[in-house]
């Protein structure tokens, strides 16, 4: 009987890394892109609510227009600027870059359909919106050899439509509880506040100067109360309204145009309800508005003089 052998399997071999080779590194979190799409996540839901649930006052086709008109204007100012400059326009190198780019013009839009009233007309709307996205790039000052816009686009552009139209107002403080009533009117406000003050604690960073916002509106109503005999409950009422809370937590913290170190945004805060309490004395309405384009525009007053003092960051 002769011997058989079996035919034995090559031996498996484990794939073995190139050590040559470095690995490949994750891309890093950005925080300011994740804060801008929950954002955008935030404004687009409560637009849709409003328009079905929540009995918004404004047409249905006006967050519409303000969208189309937002991101064609946004598009063609980056356009003209990247090639006045001979740059790179923020939205290329991809679909996922214009989206990106896209979330500022979005919450600008919703911001300024959403907070405005301007009865049947789409065109102060319009105006609007045109104006937040223009401010971009009319408005900057130099920070680092960076040129850096100053103003936050939506409120900016409420304020100067505002200004040019005396006609056109605020949305009034039902409009956001319109059409529902009972425990609902609390919880919209409530939840508008949960979610707002876990997204800037998690993402933008702005709490101080958020508490120091609050905290200044409260002081400010107290002032008056004392020294000039204002009606207390009147003074403090505004904290109340989903107006208050949705610029507390989504227009006062934009992360463009608020500083970065936590003594600098107390300061913003501070200034901001200082700004707003003499603008209401002065007999000024929508006082909201104004004081934040005045606290901007102060602060970029202070970034010009800077390179002028010794070497600190005002940023």
């Amino acid at each position: 009987m002769t011997a058989t052998t079996t035919p034995t399997a090559p031996a498996r071999t484990e794939a073995v890394p190139d050590a040559t080779k470095p690995a490949p590194t994750p891309k890093p979190f950005d925080a300011r892109v994740s804060a801008l799409r929950r954002f955008a996540a935030s404004i687009t839901a409560f637009t849709l609510l409003g328009h079905m649930l929540l009995g918004f006052d404004q047409s249905p086709l006006t967050p519409i227009v303000a969208l189309a008109v937002s991101y064609a204007t946004a598009l063609l100012f980056e356009w003209l600027d990247s090639w006045a400059h001979g740059s790179t326009a923020e939205y290329s190198g991809g679909i996922g870059n214009v989206v990106t780019f896209l979330l500022p013009p979005h919450i600008t839009a919703l911001a300024c359909a959403m907070l405005l009233y301007g009865n049947a007309s789409l065109w102060p709307y319009v105006f609007a919106v045109v104006v937040a996205n223009s401010t971009k790039y009319v408005v900057r000052v130099r920070v680092r050899g960076r040129l850096r816009h100053v103003l936050n686009p939506s409120n900016a552009g409420i304020a100067v439509t505002l200004l040019i139209f005396p006609w056109v107002g605020i949305a009034p403080p039902y409009h956001f509880t319109n059409a529902v009533g009972g425990v609902i009117d609390w919880l919209i406000p409530l939840g508008i506040l949960t979610l707002g003050s876990l997204l800037n604690a998690k993402l933008t960073g702005k709490m101080p100067l958020i508490l120091a916002w609050v905290g200044g509106f409260a002081a400010q109503a107290v002032i008056r109360w004392l020294v000039l005999d204002h009606s207390l409950a009147a003074a403090l009422l505004p904290m109340t309204g989903v107006a208050f809370i949705l610029y507390t937590l989504y227009m006062i913290t934009d992360p463009g145009t608020t500083p970065r170190k936590r003594r600098n945004q107390v300061v913003f805060g501070l200034t901001t309800a200082t700004v707003y309490g003499i603008l209401v004395v002065s007999g000024v309405v929508f006082g909201l508005f104004f004081a934040l384009v005045i606290t901007c525009a102060l602060r970029a007053i202070v970034l010009l003089a800077t390179p002028l003092l010794p070497s600190r960051s005002a940023t």
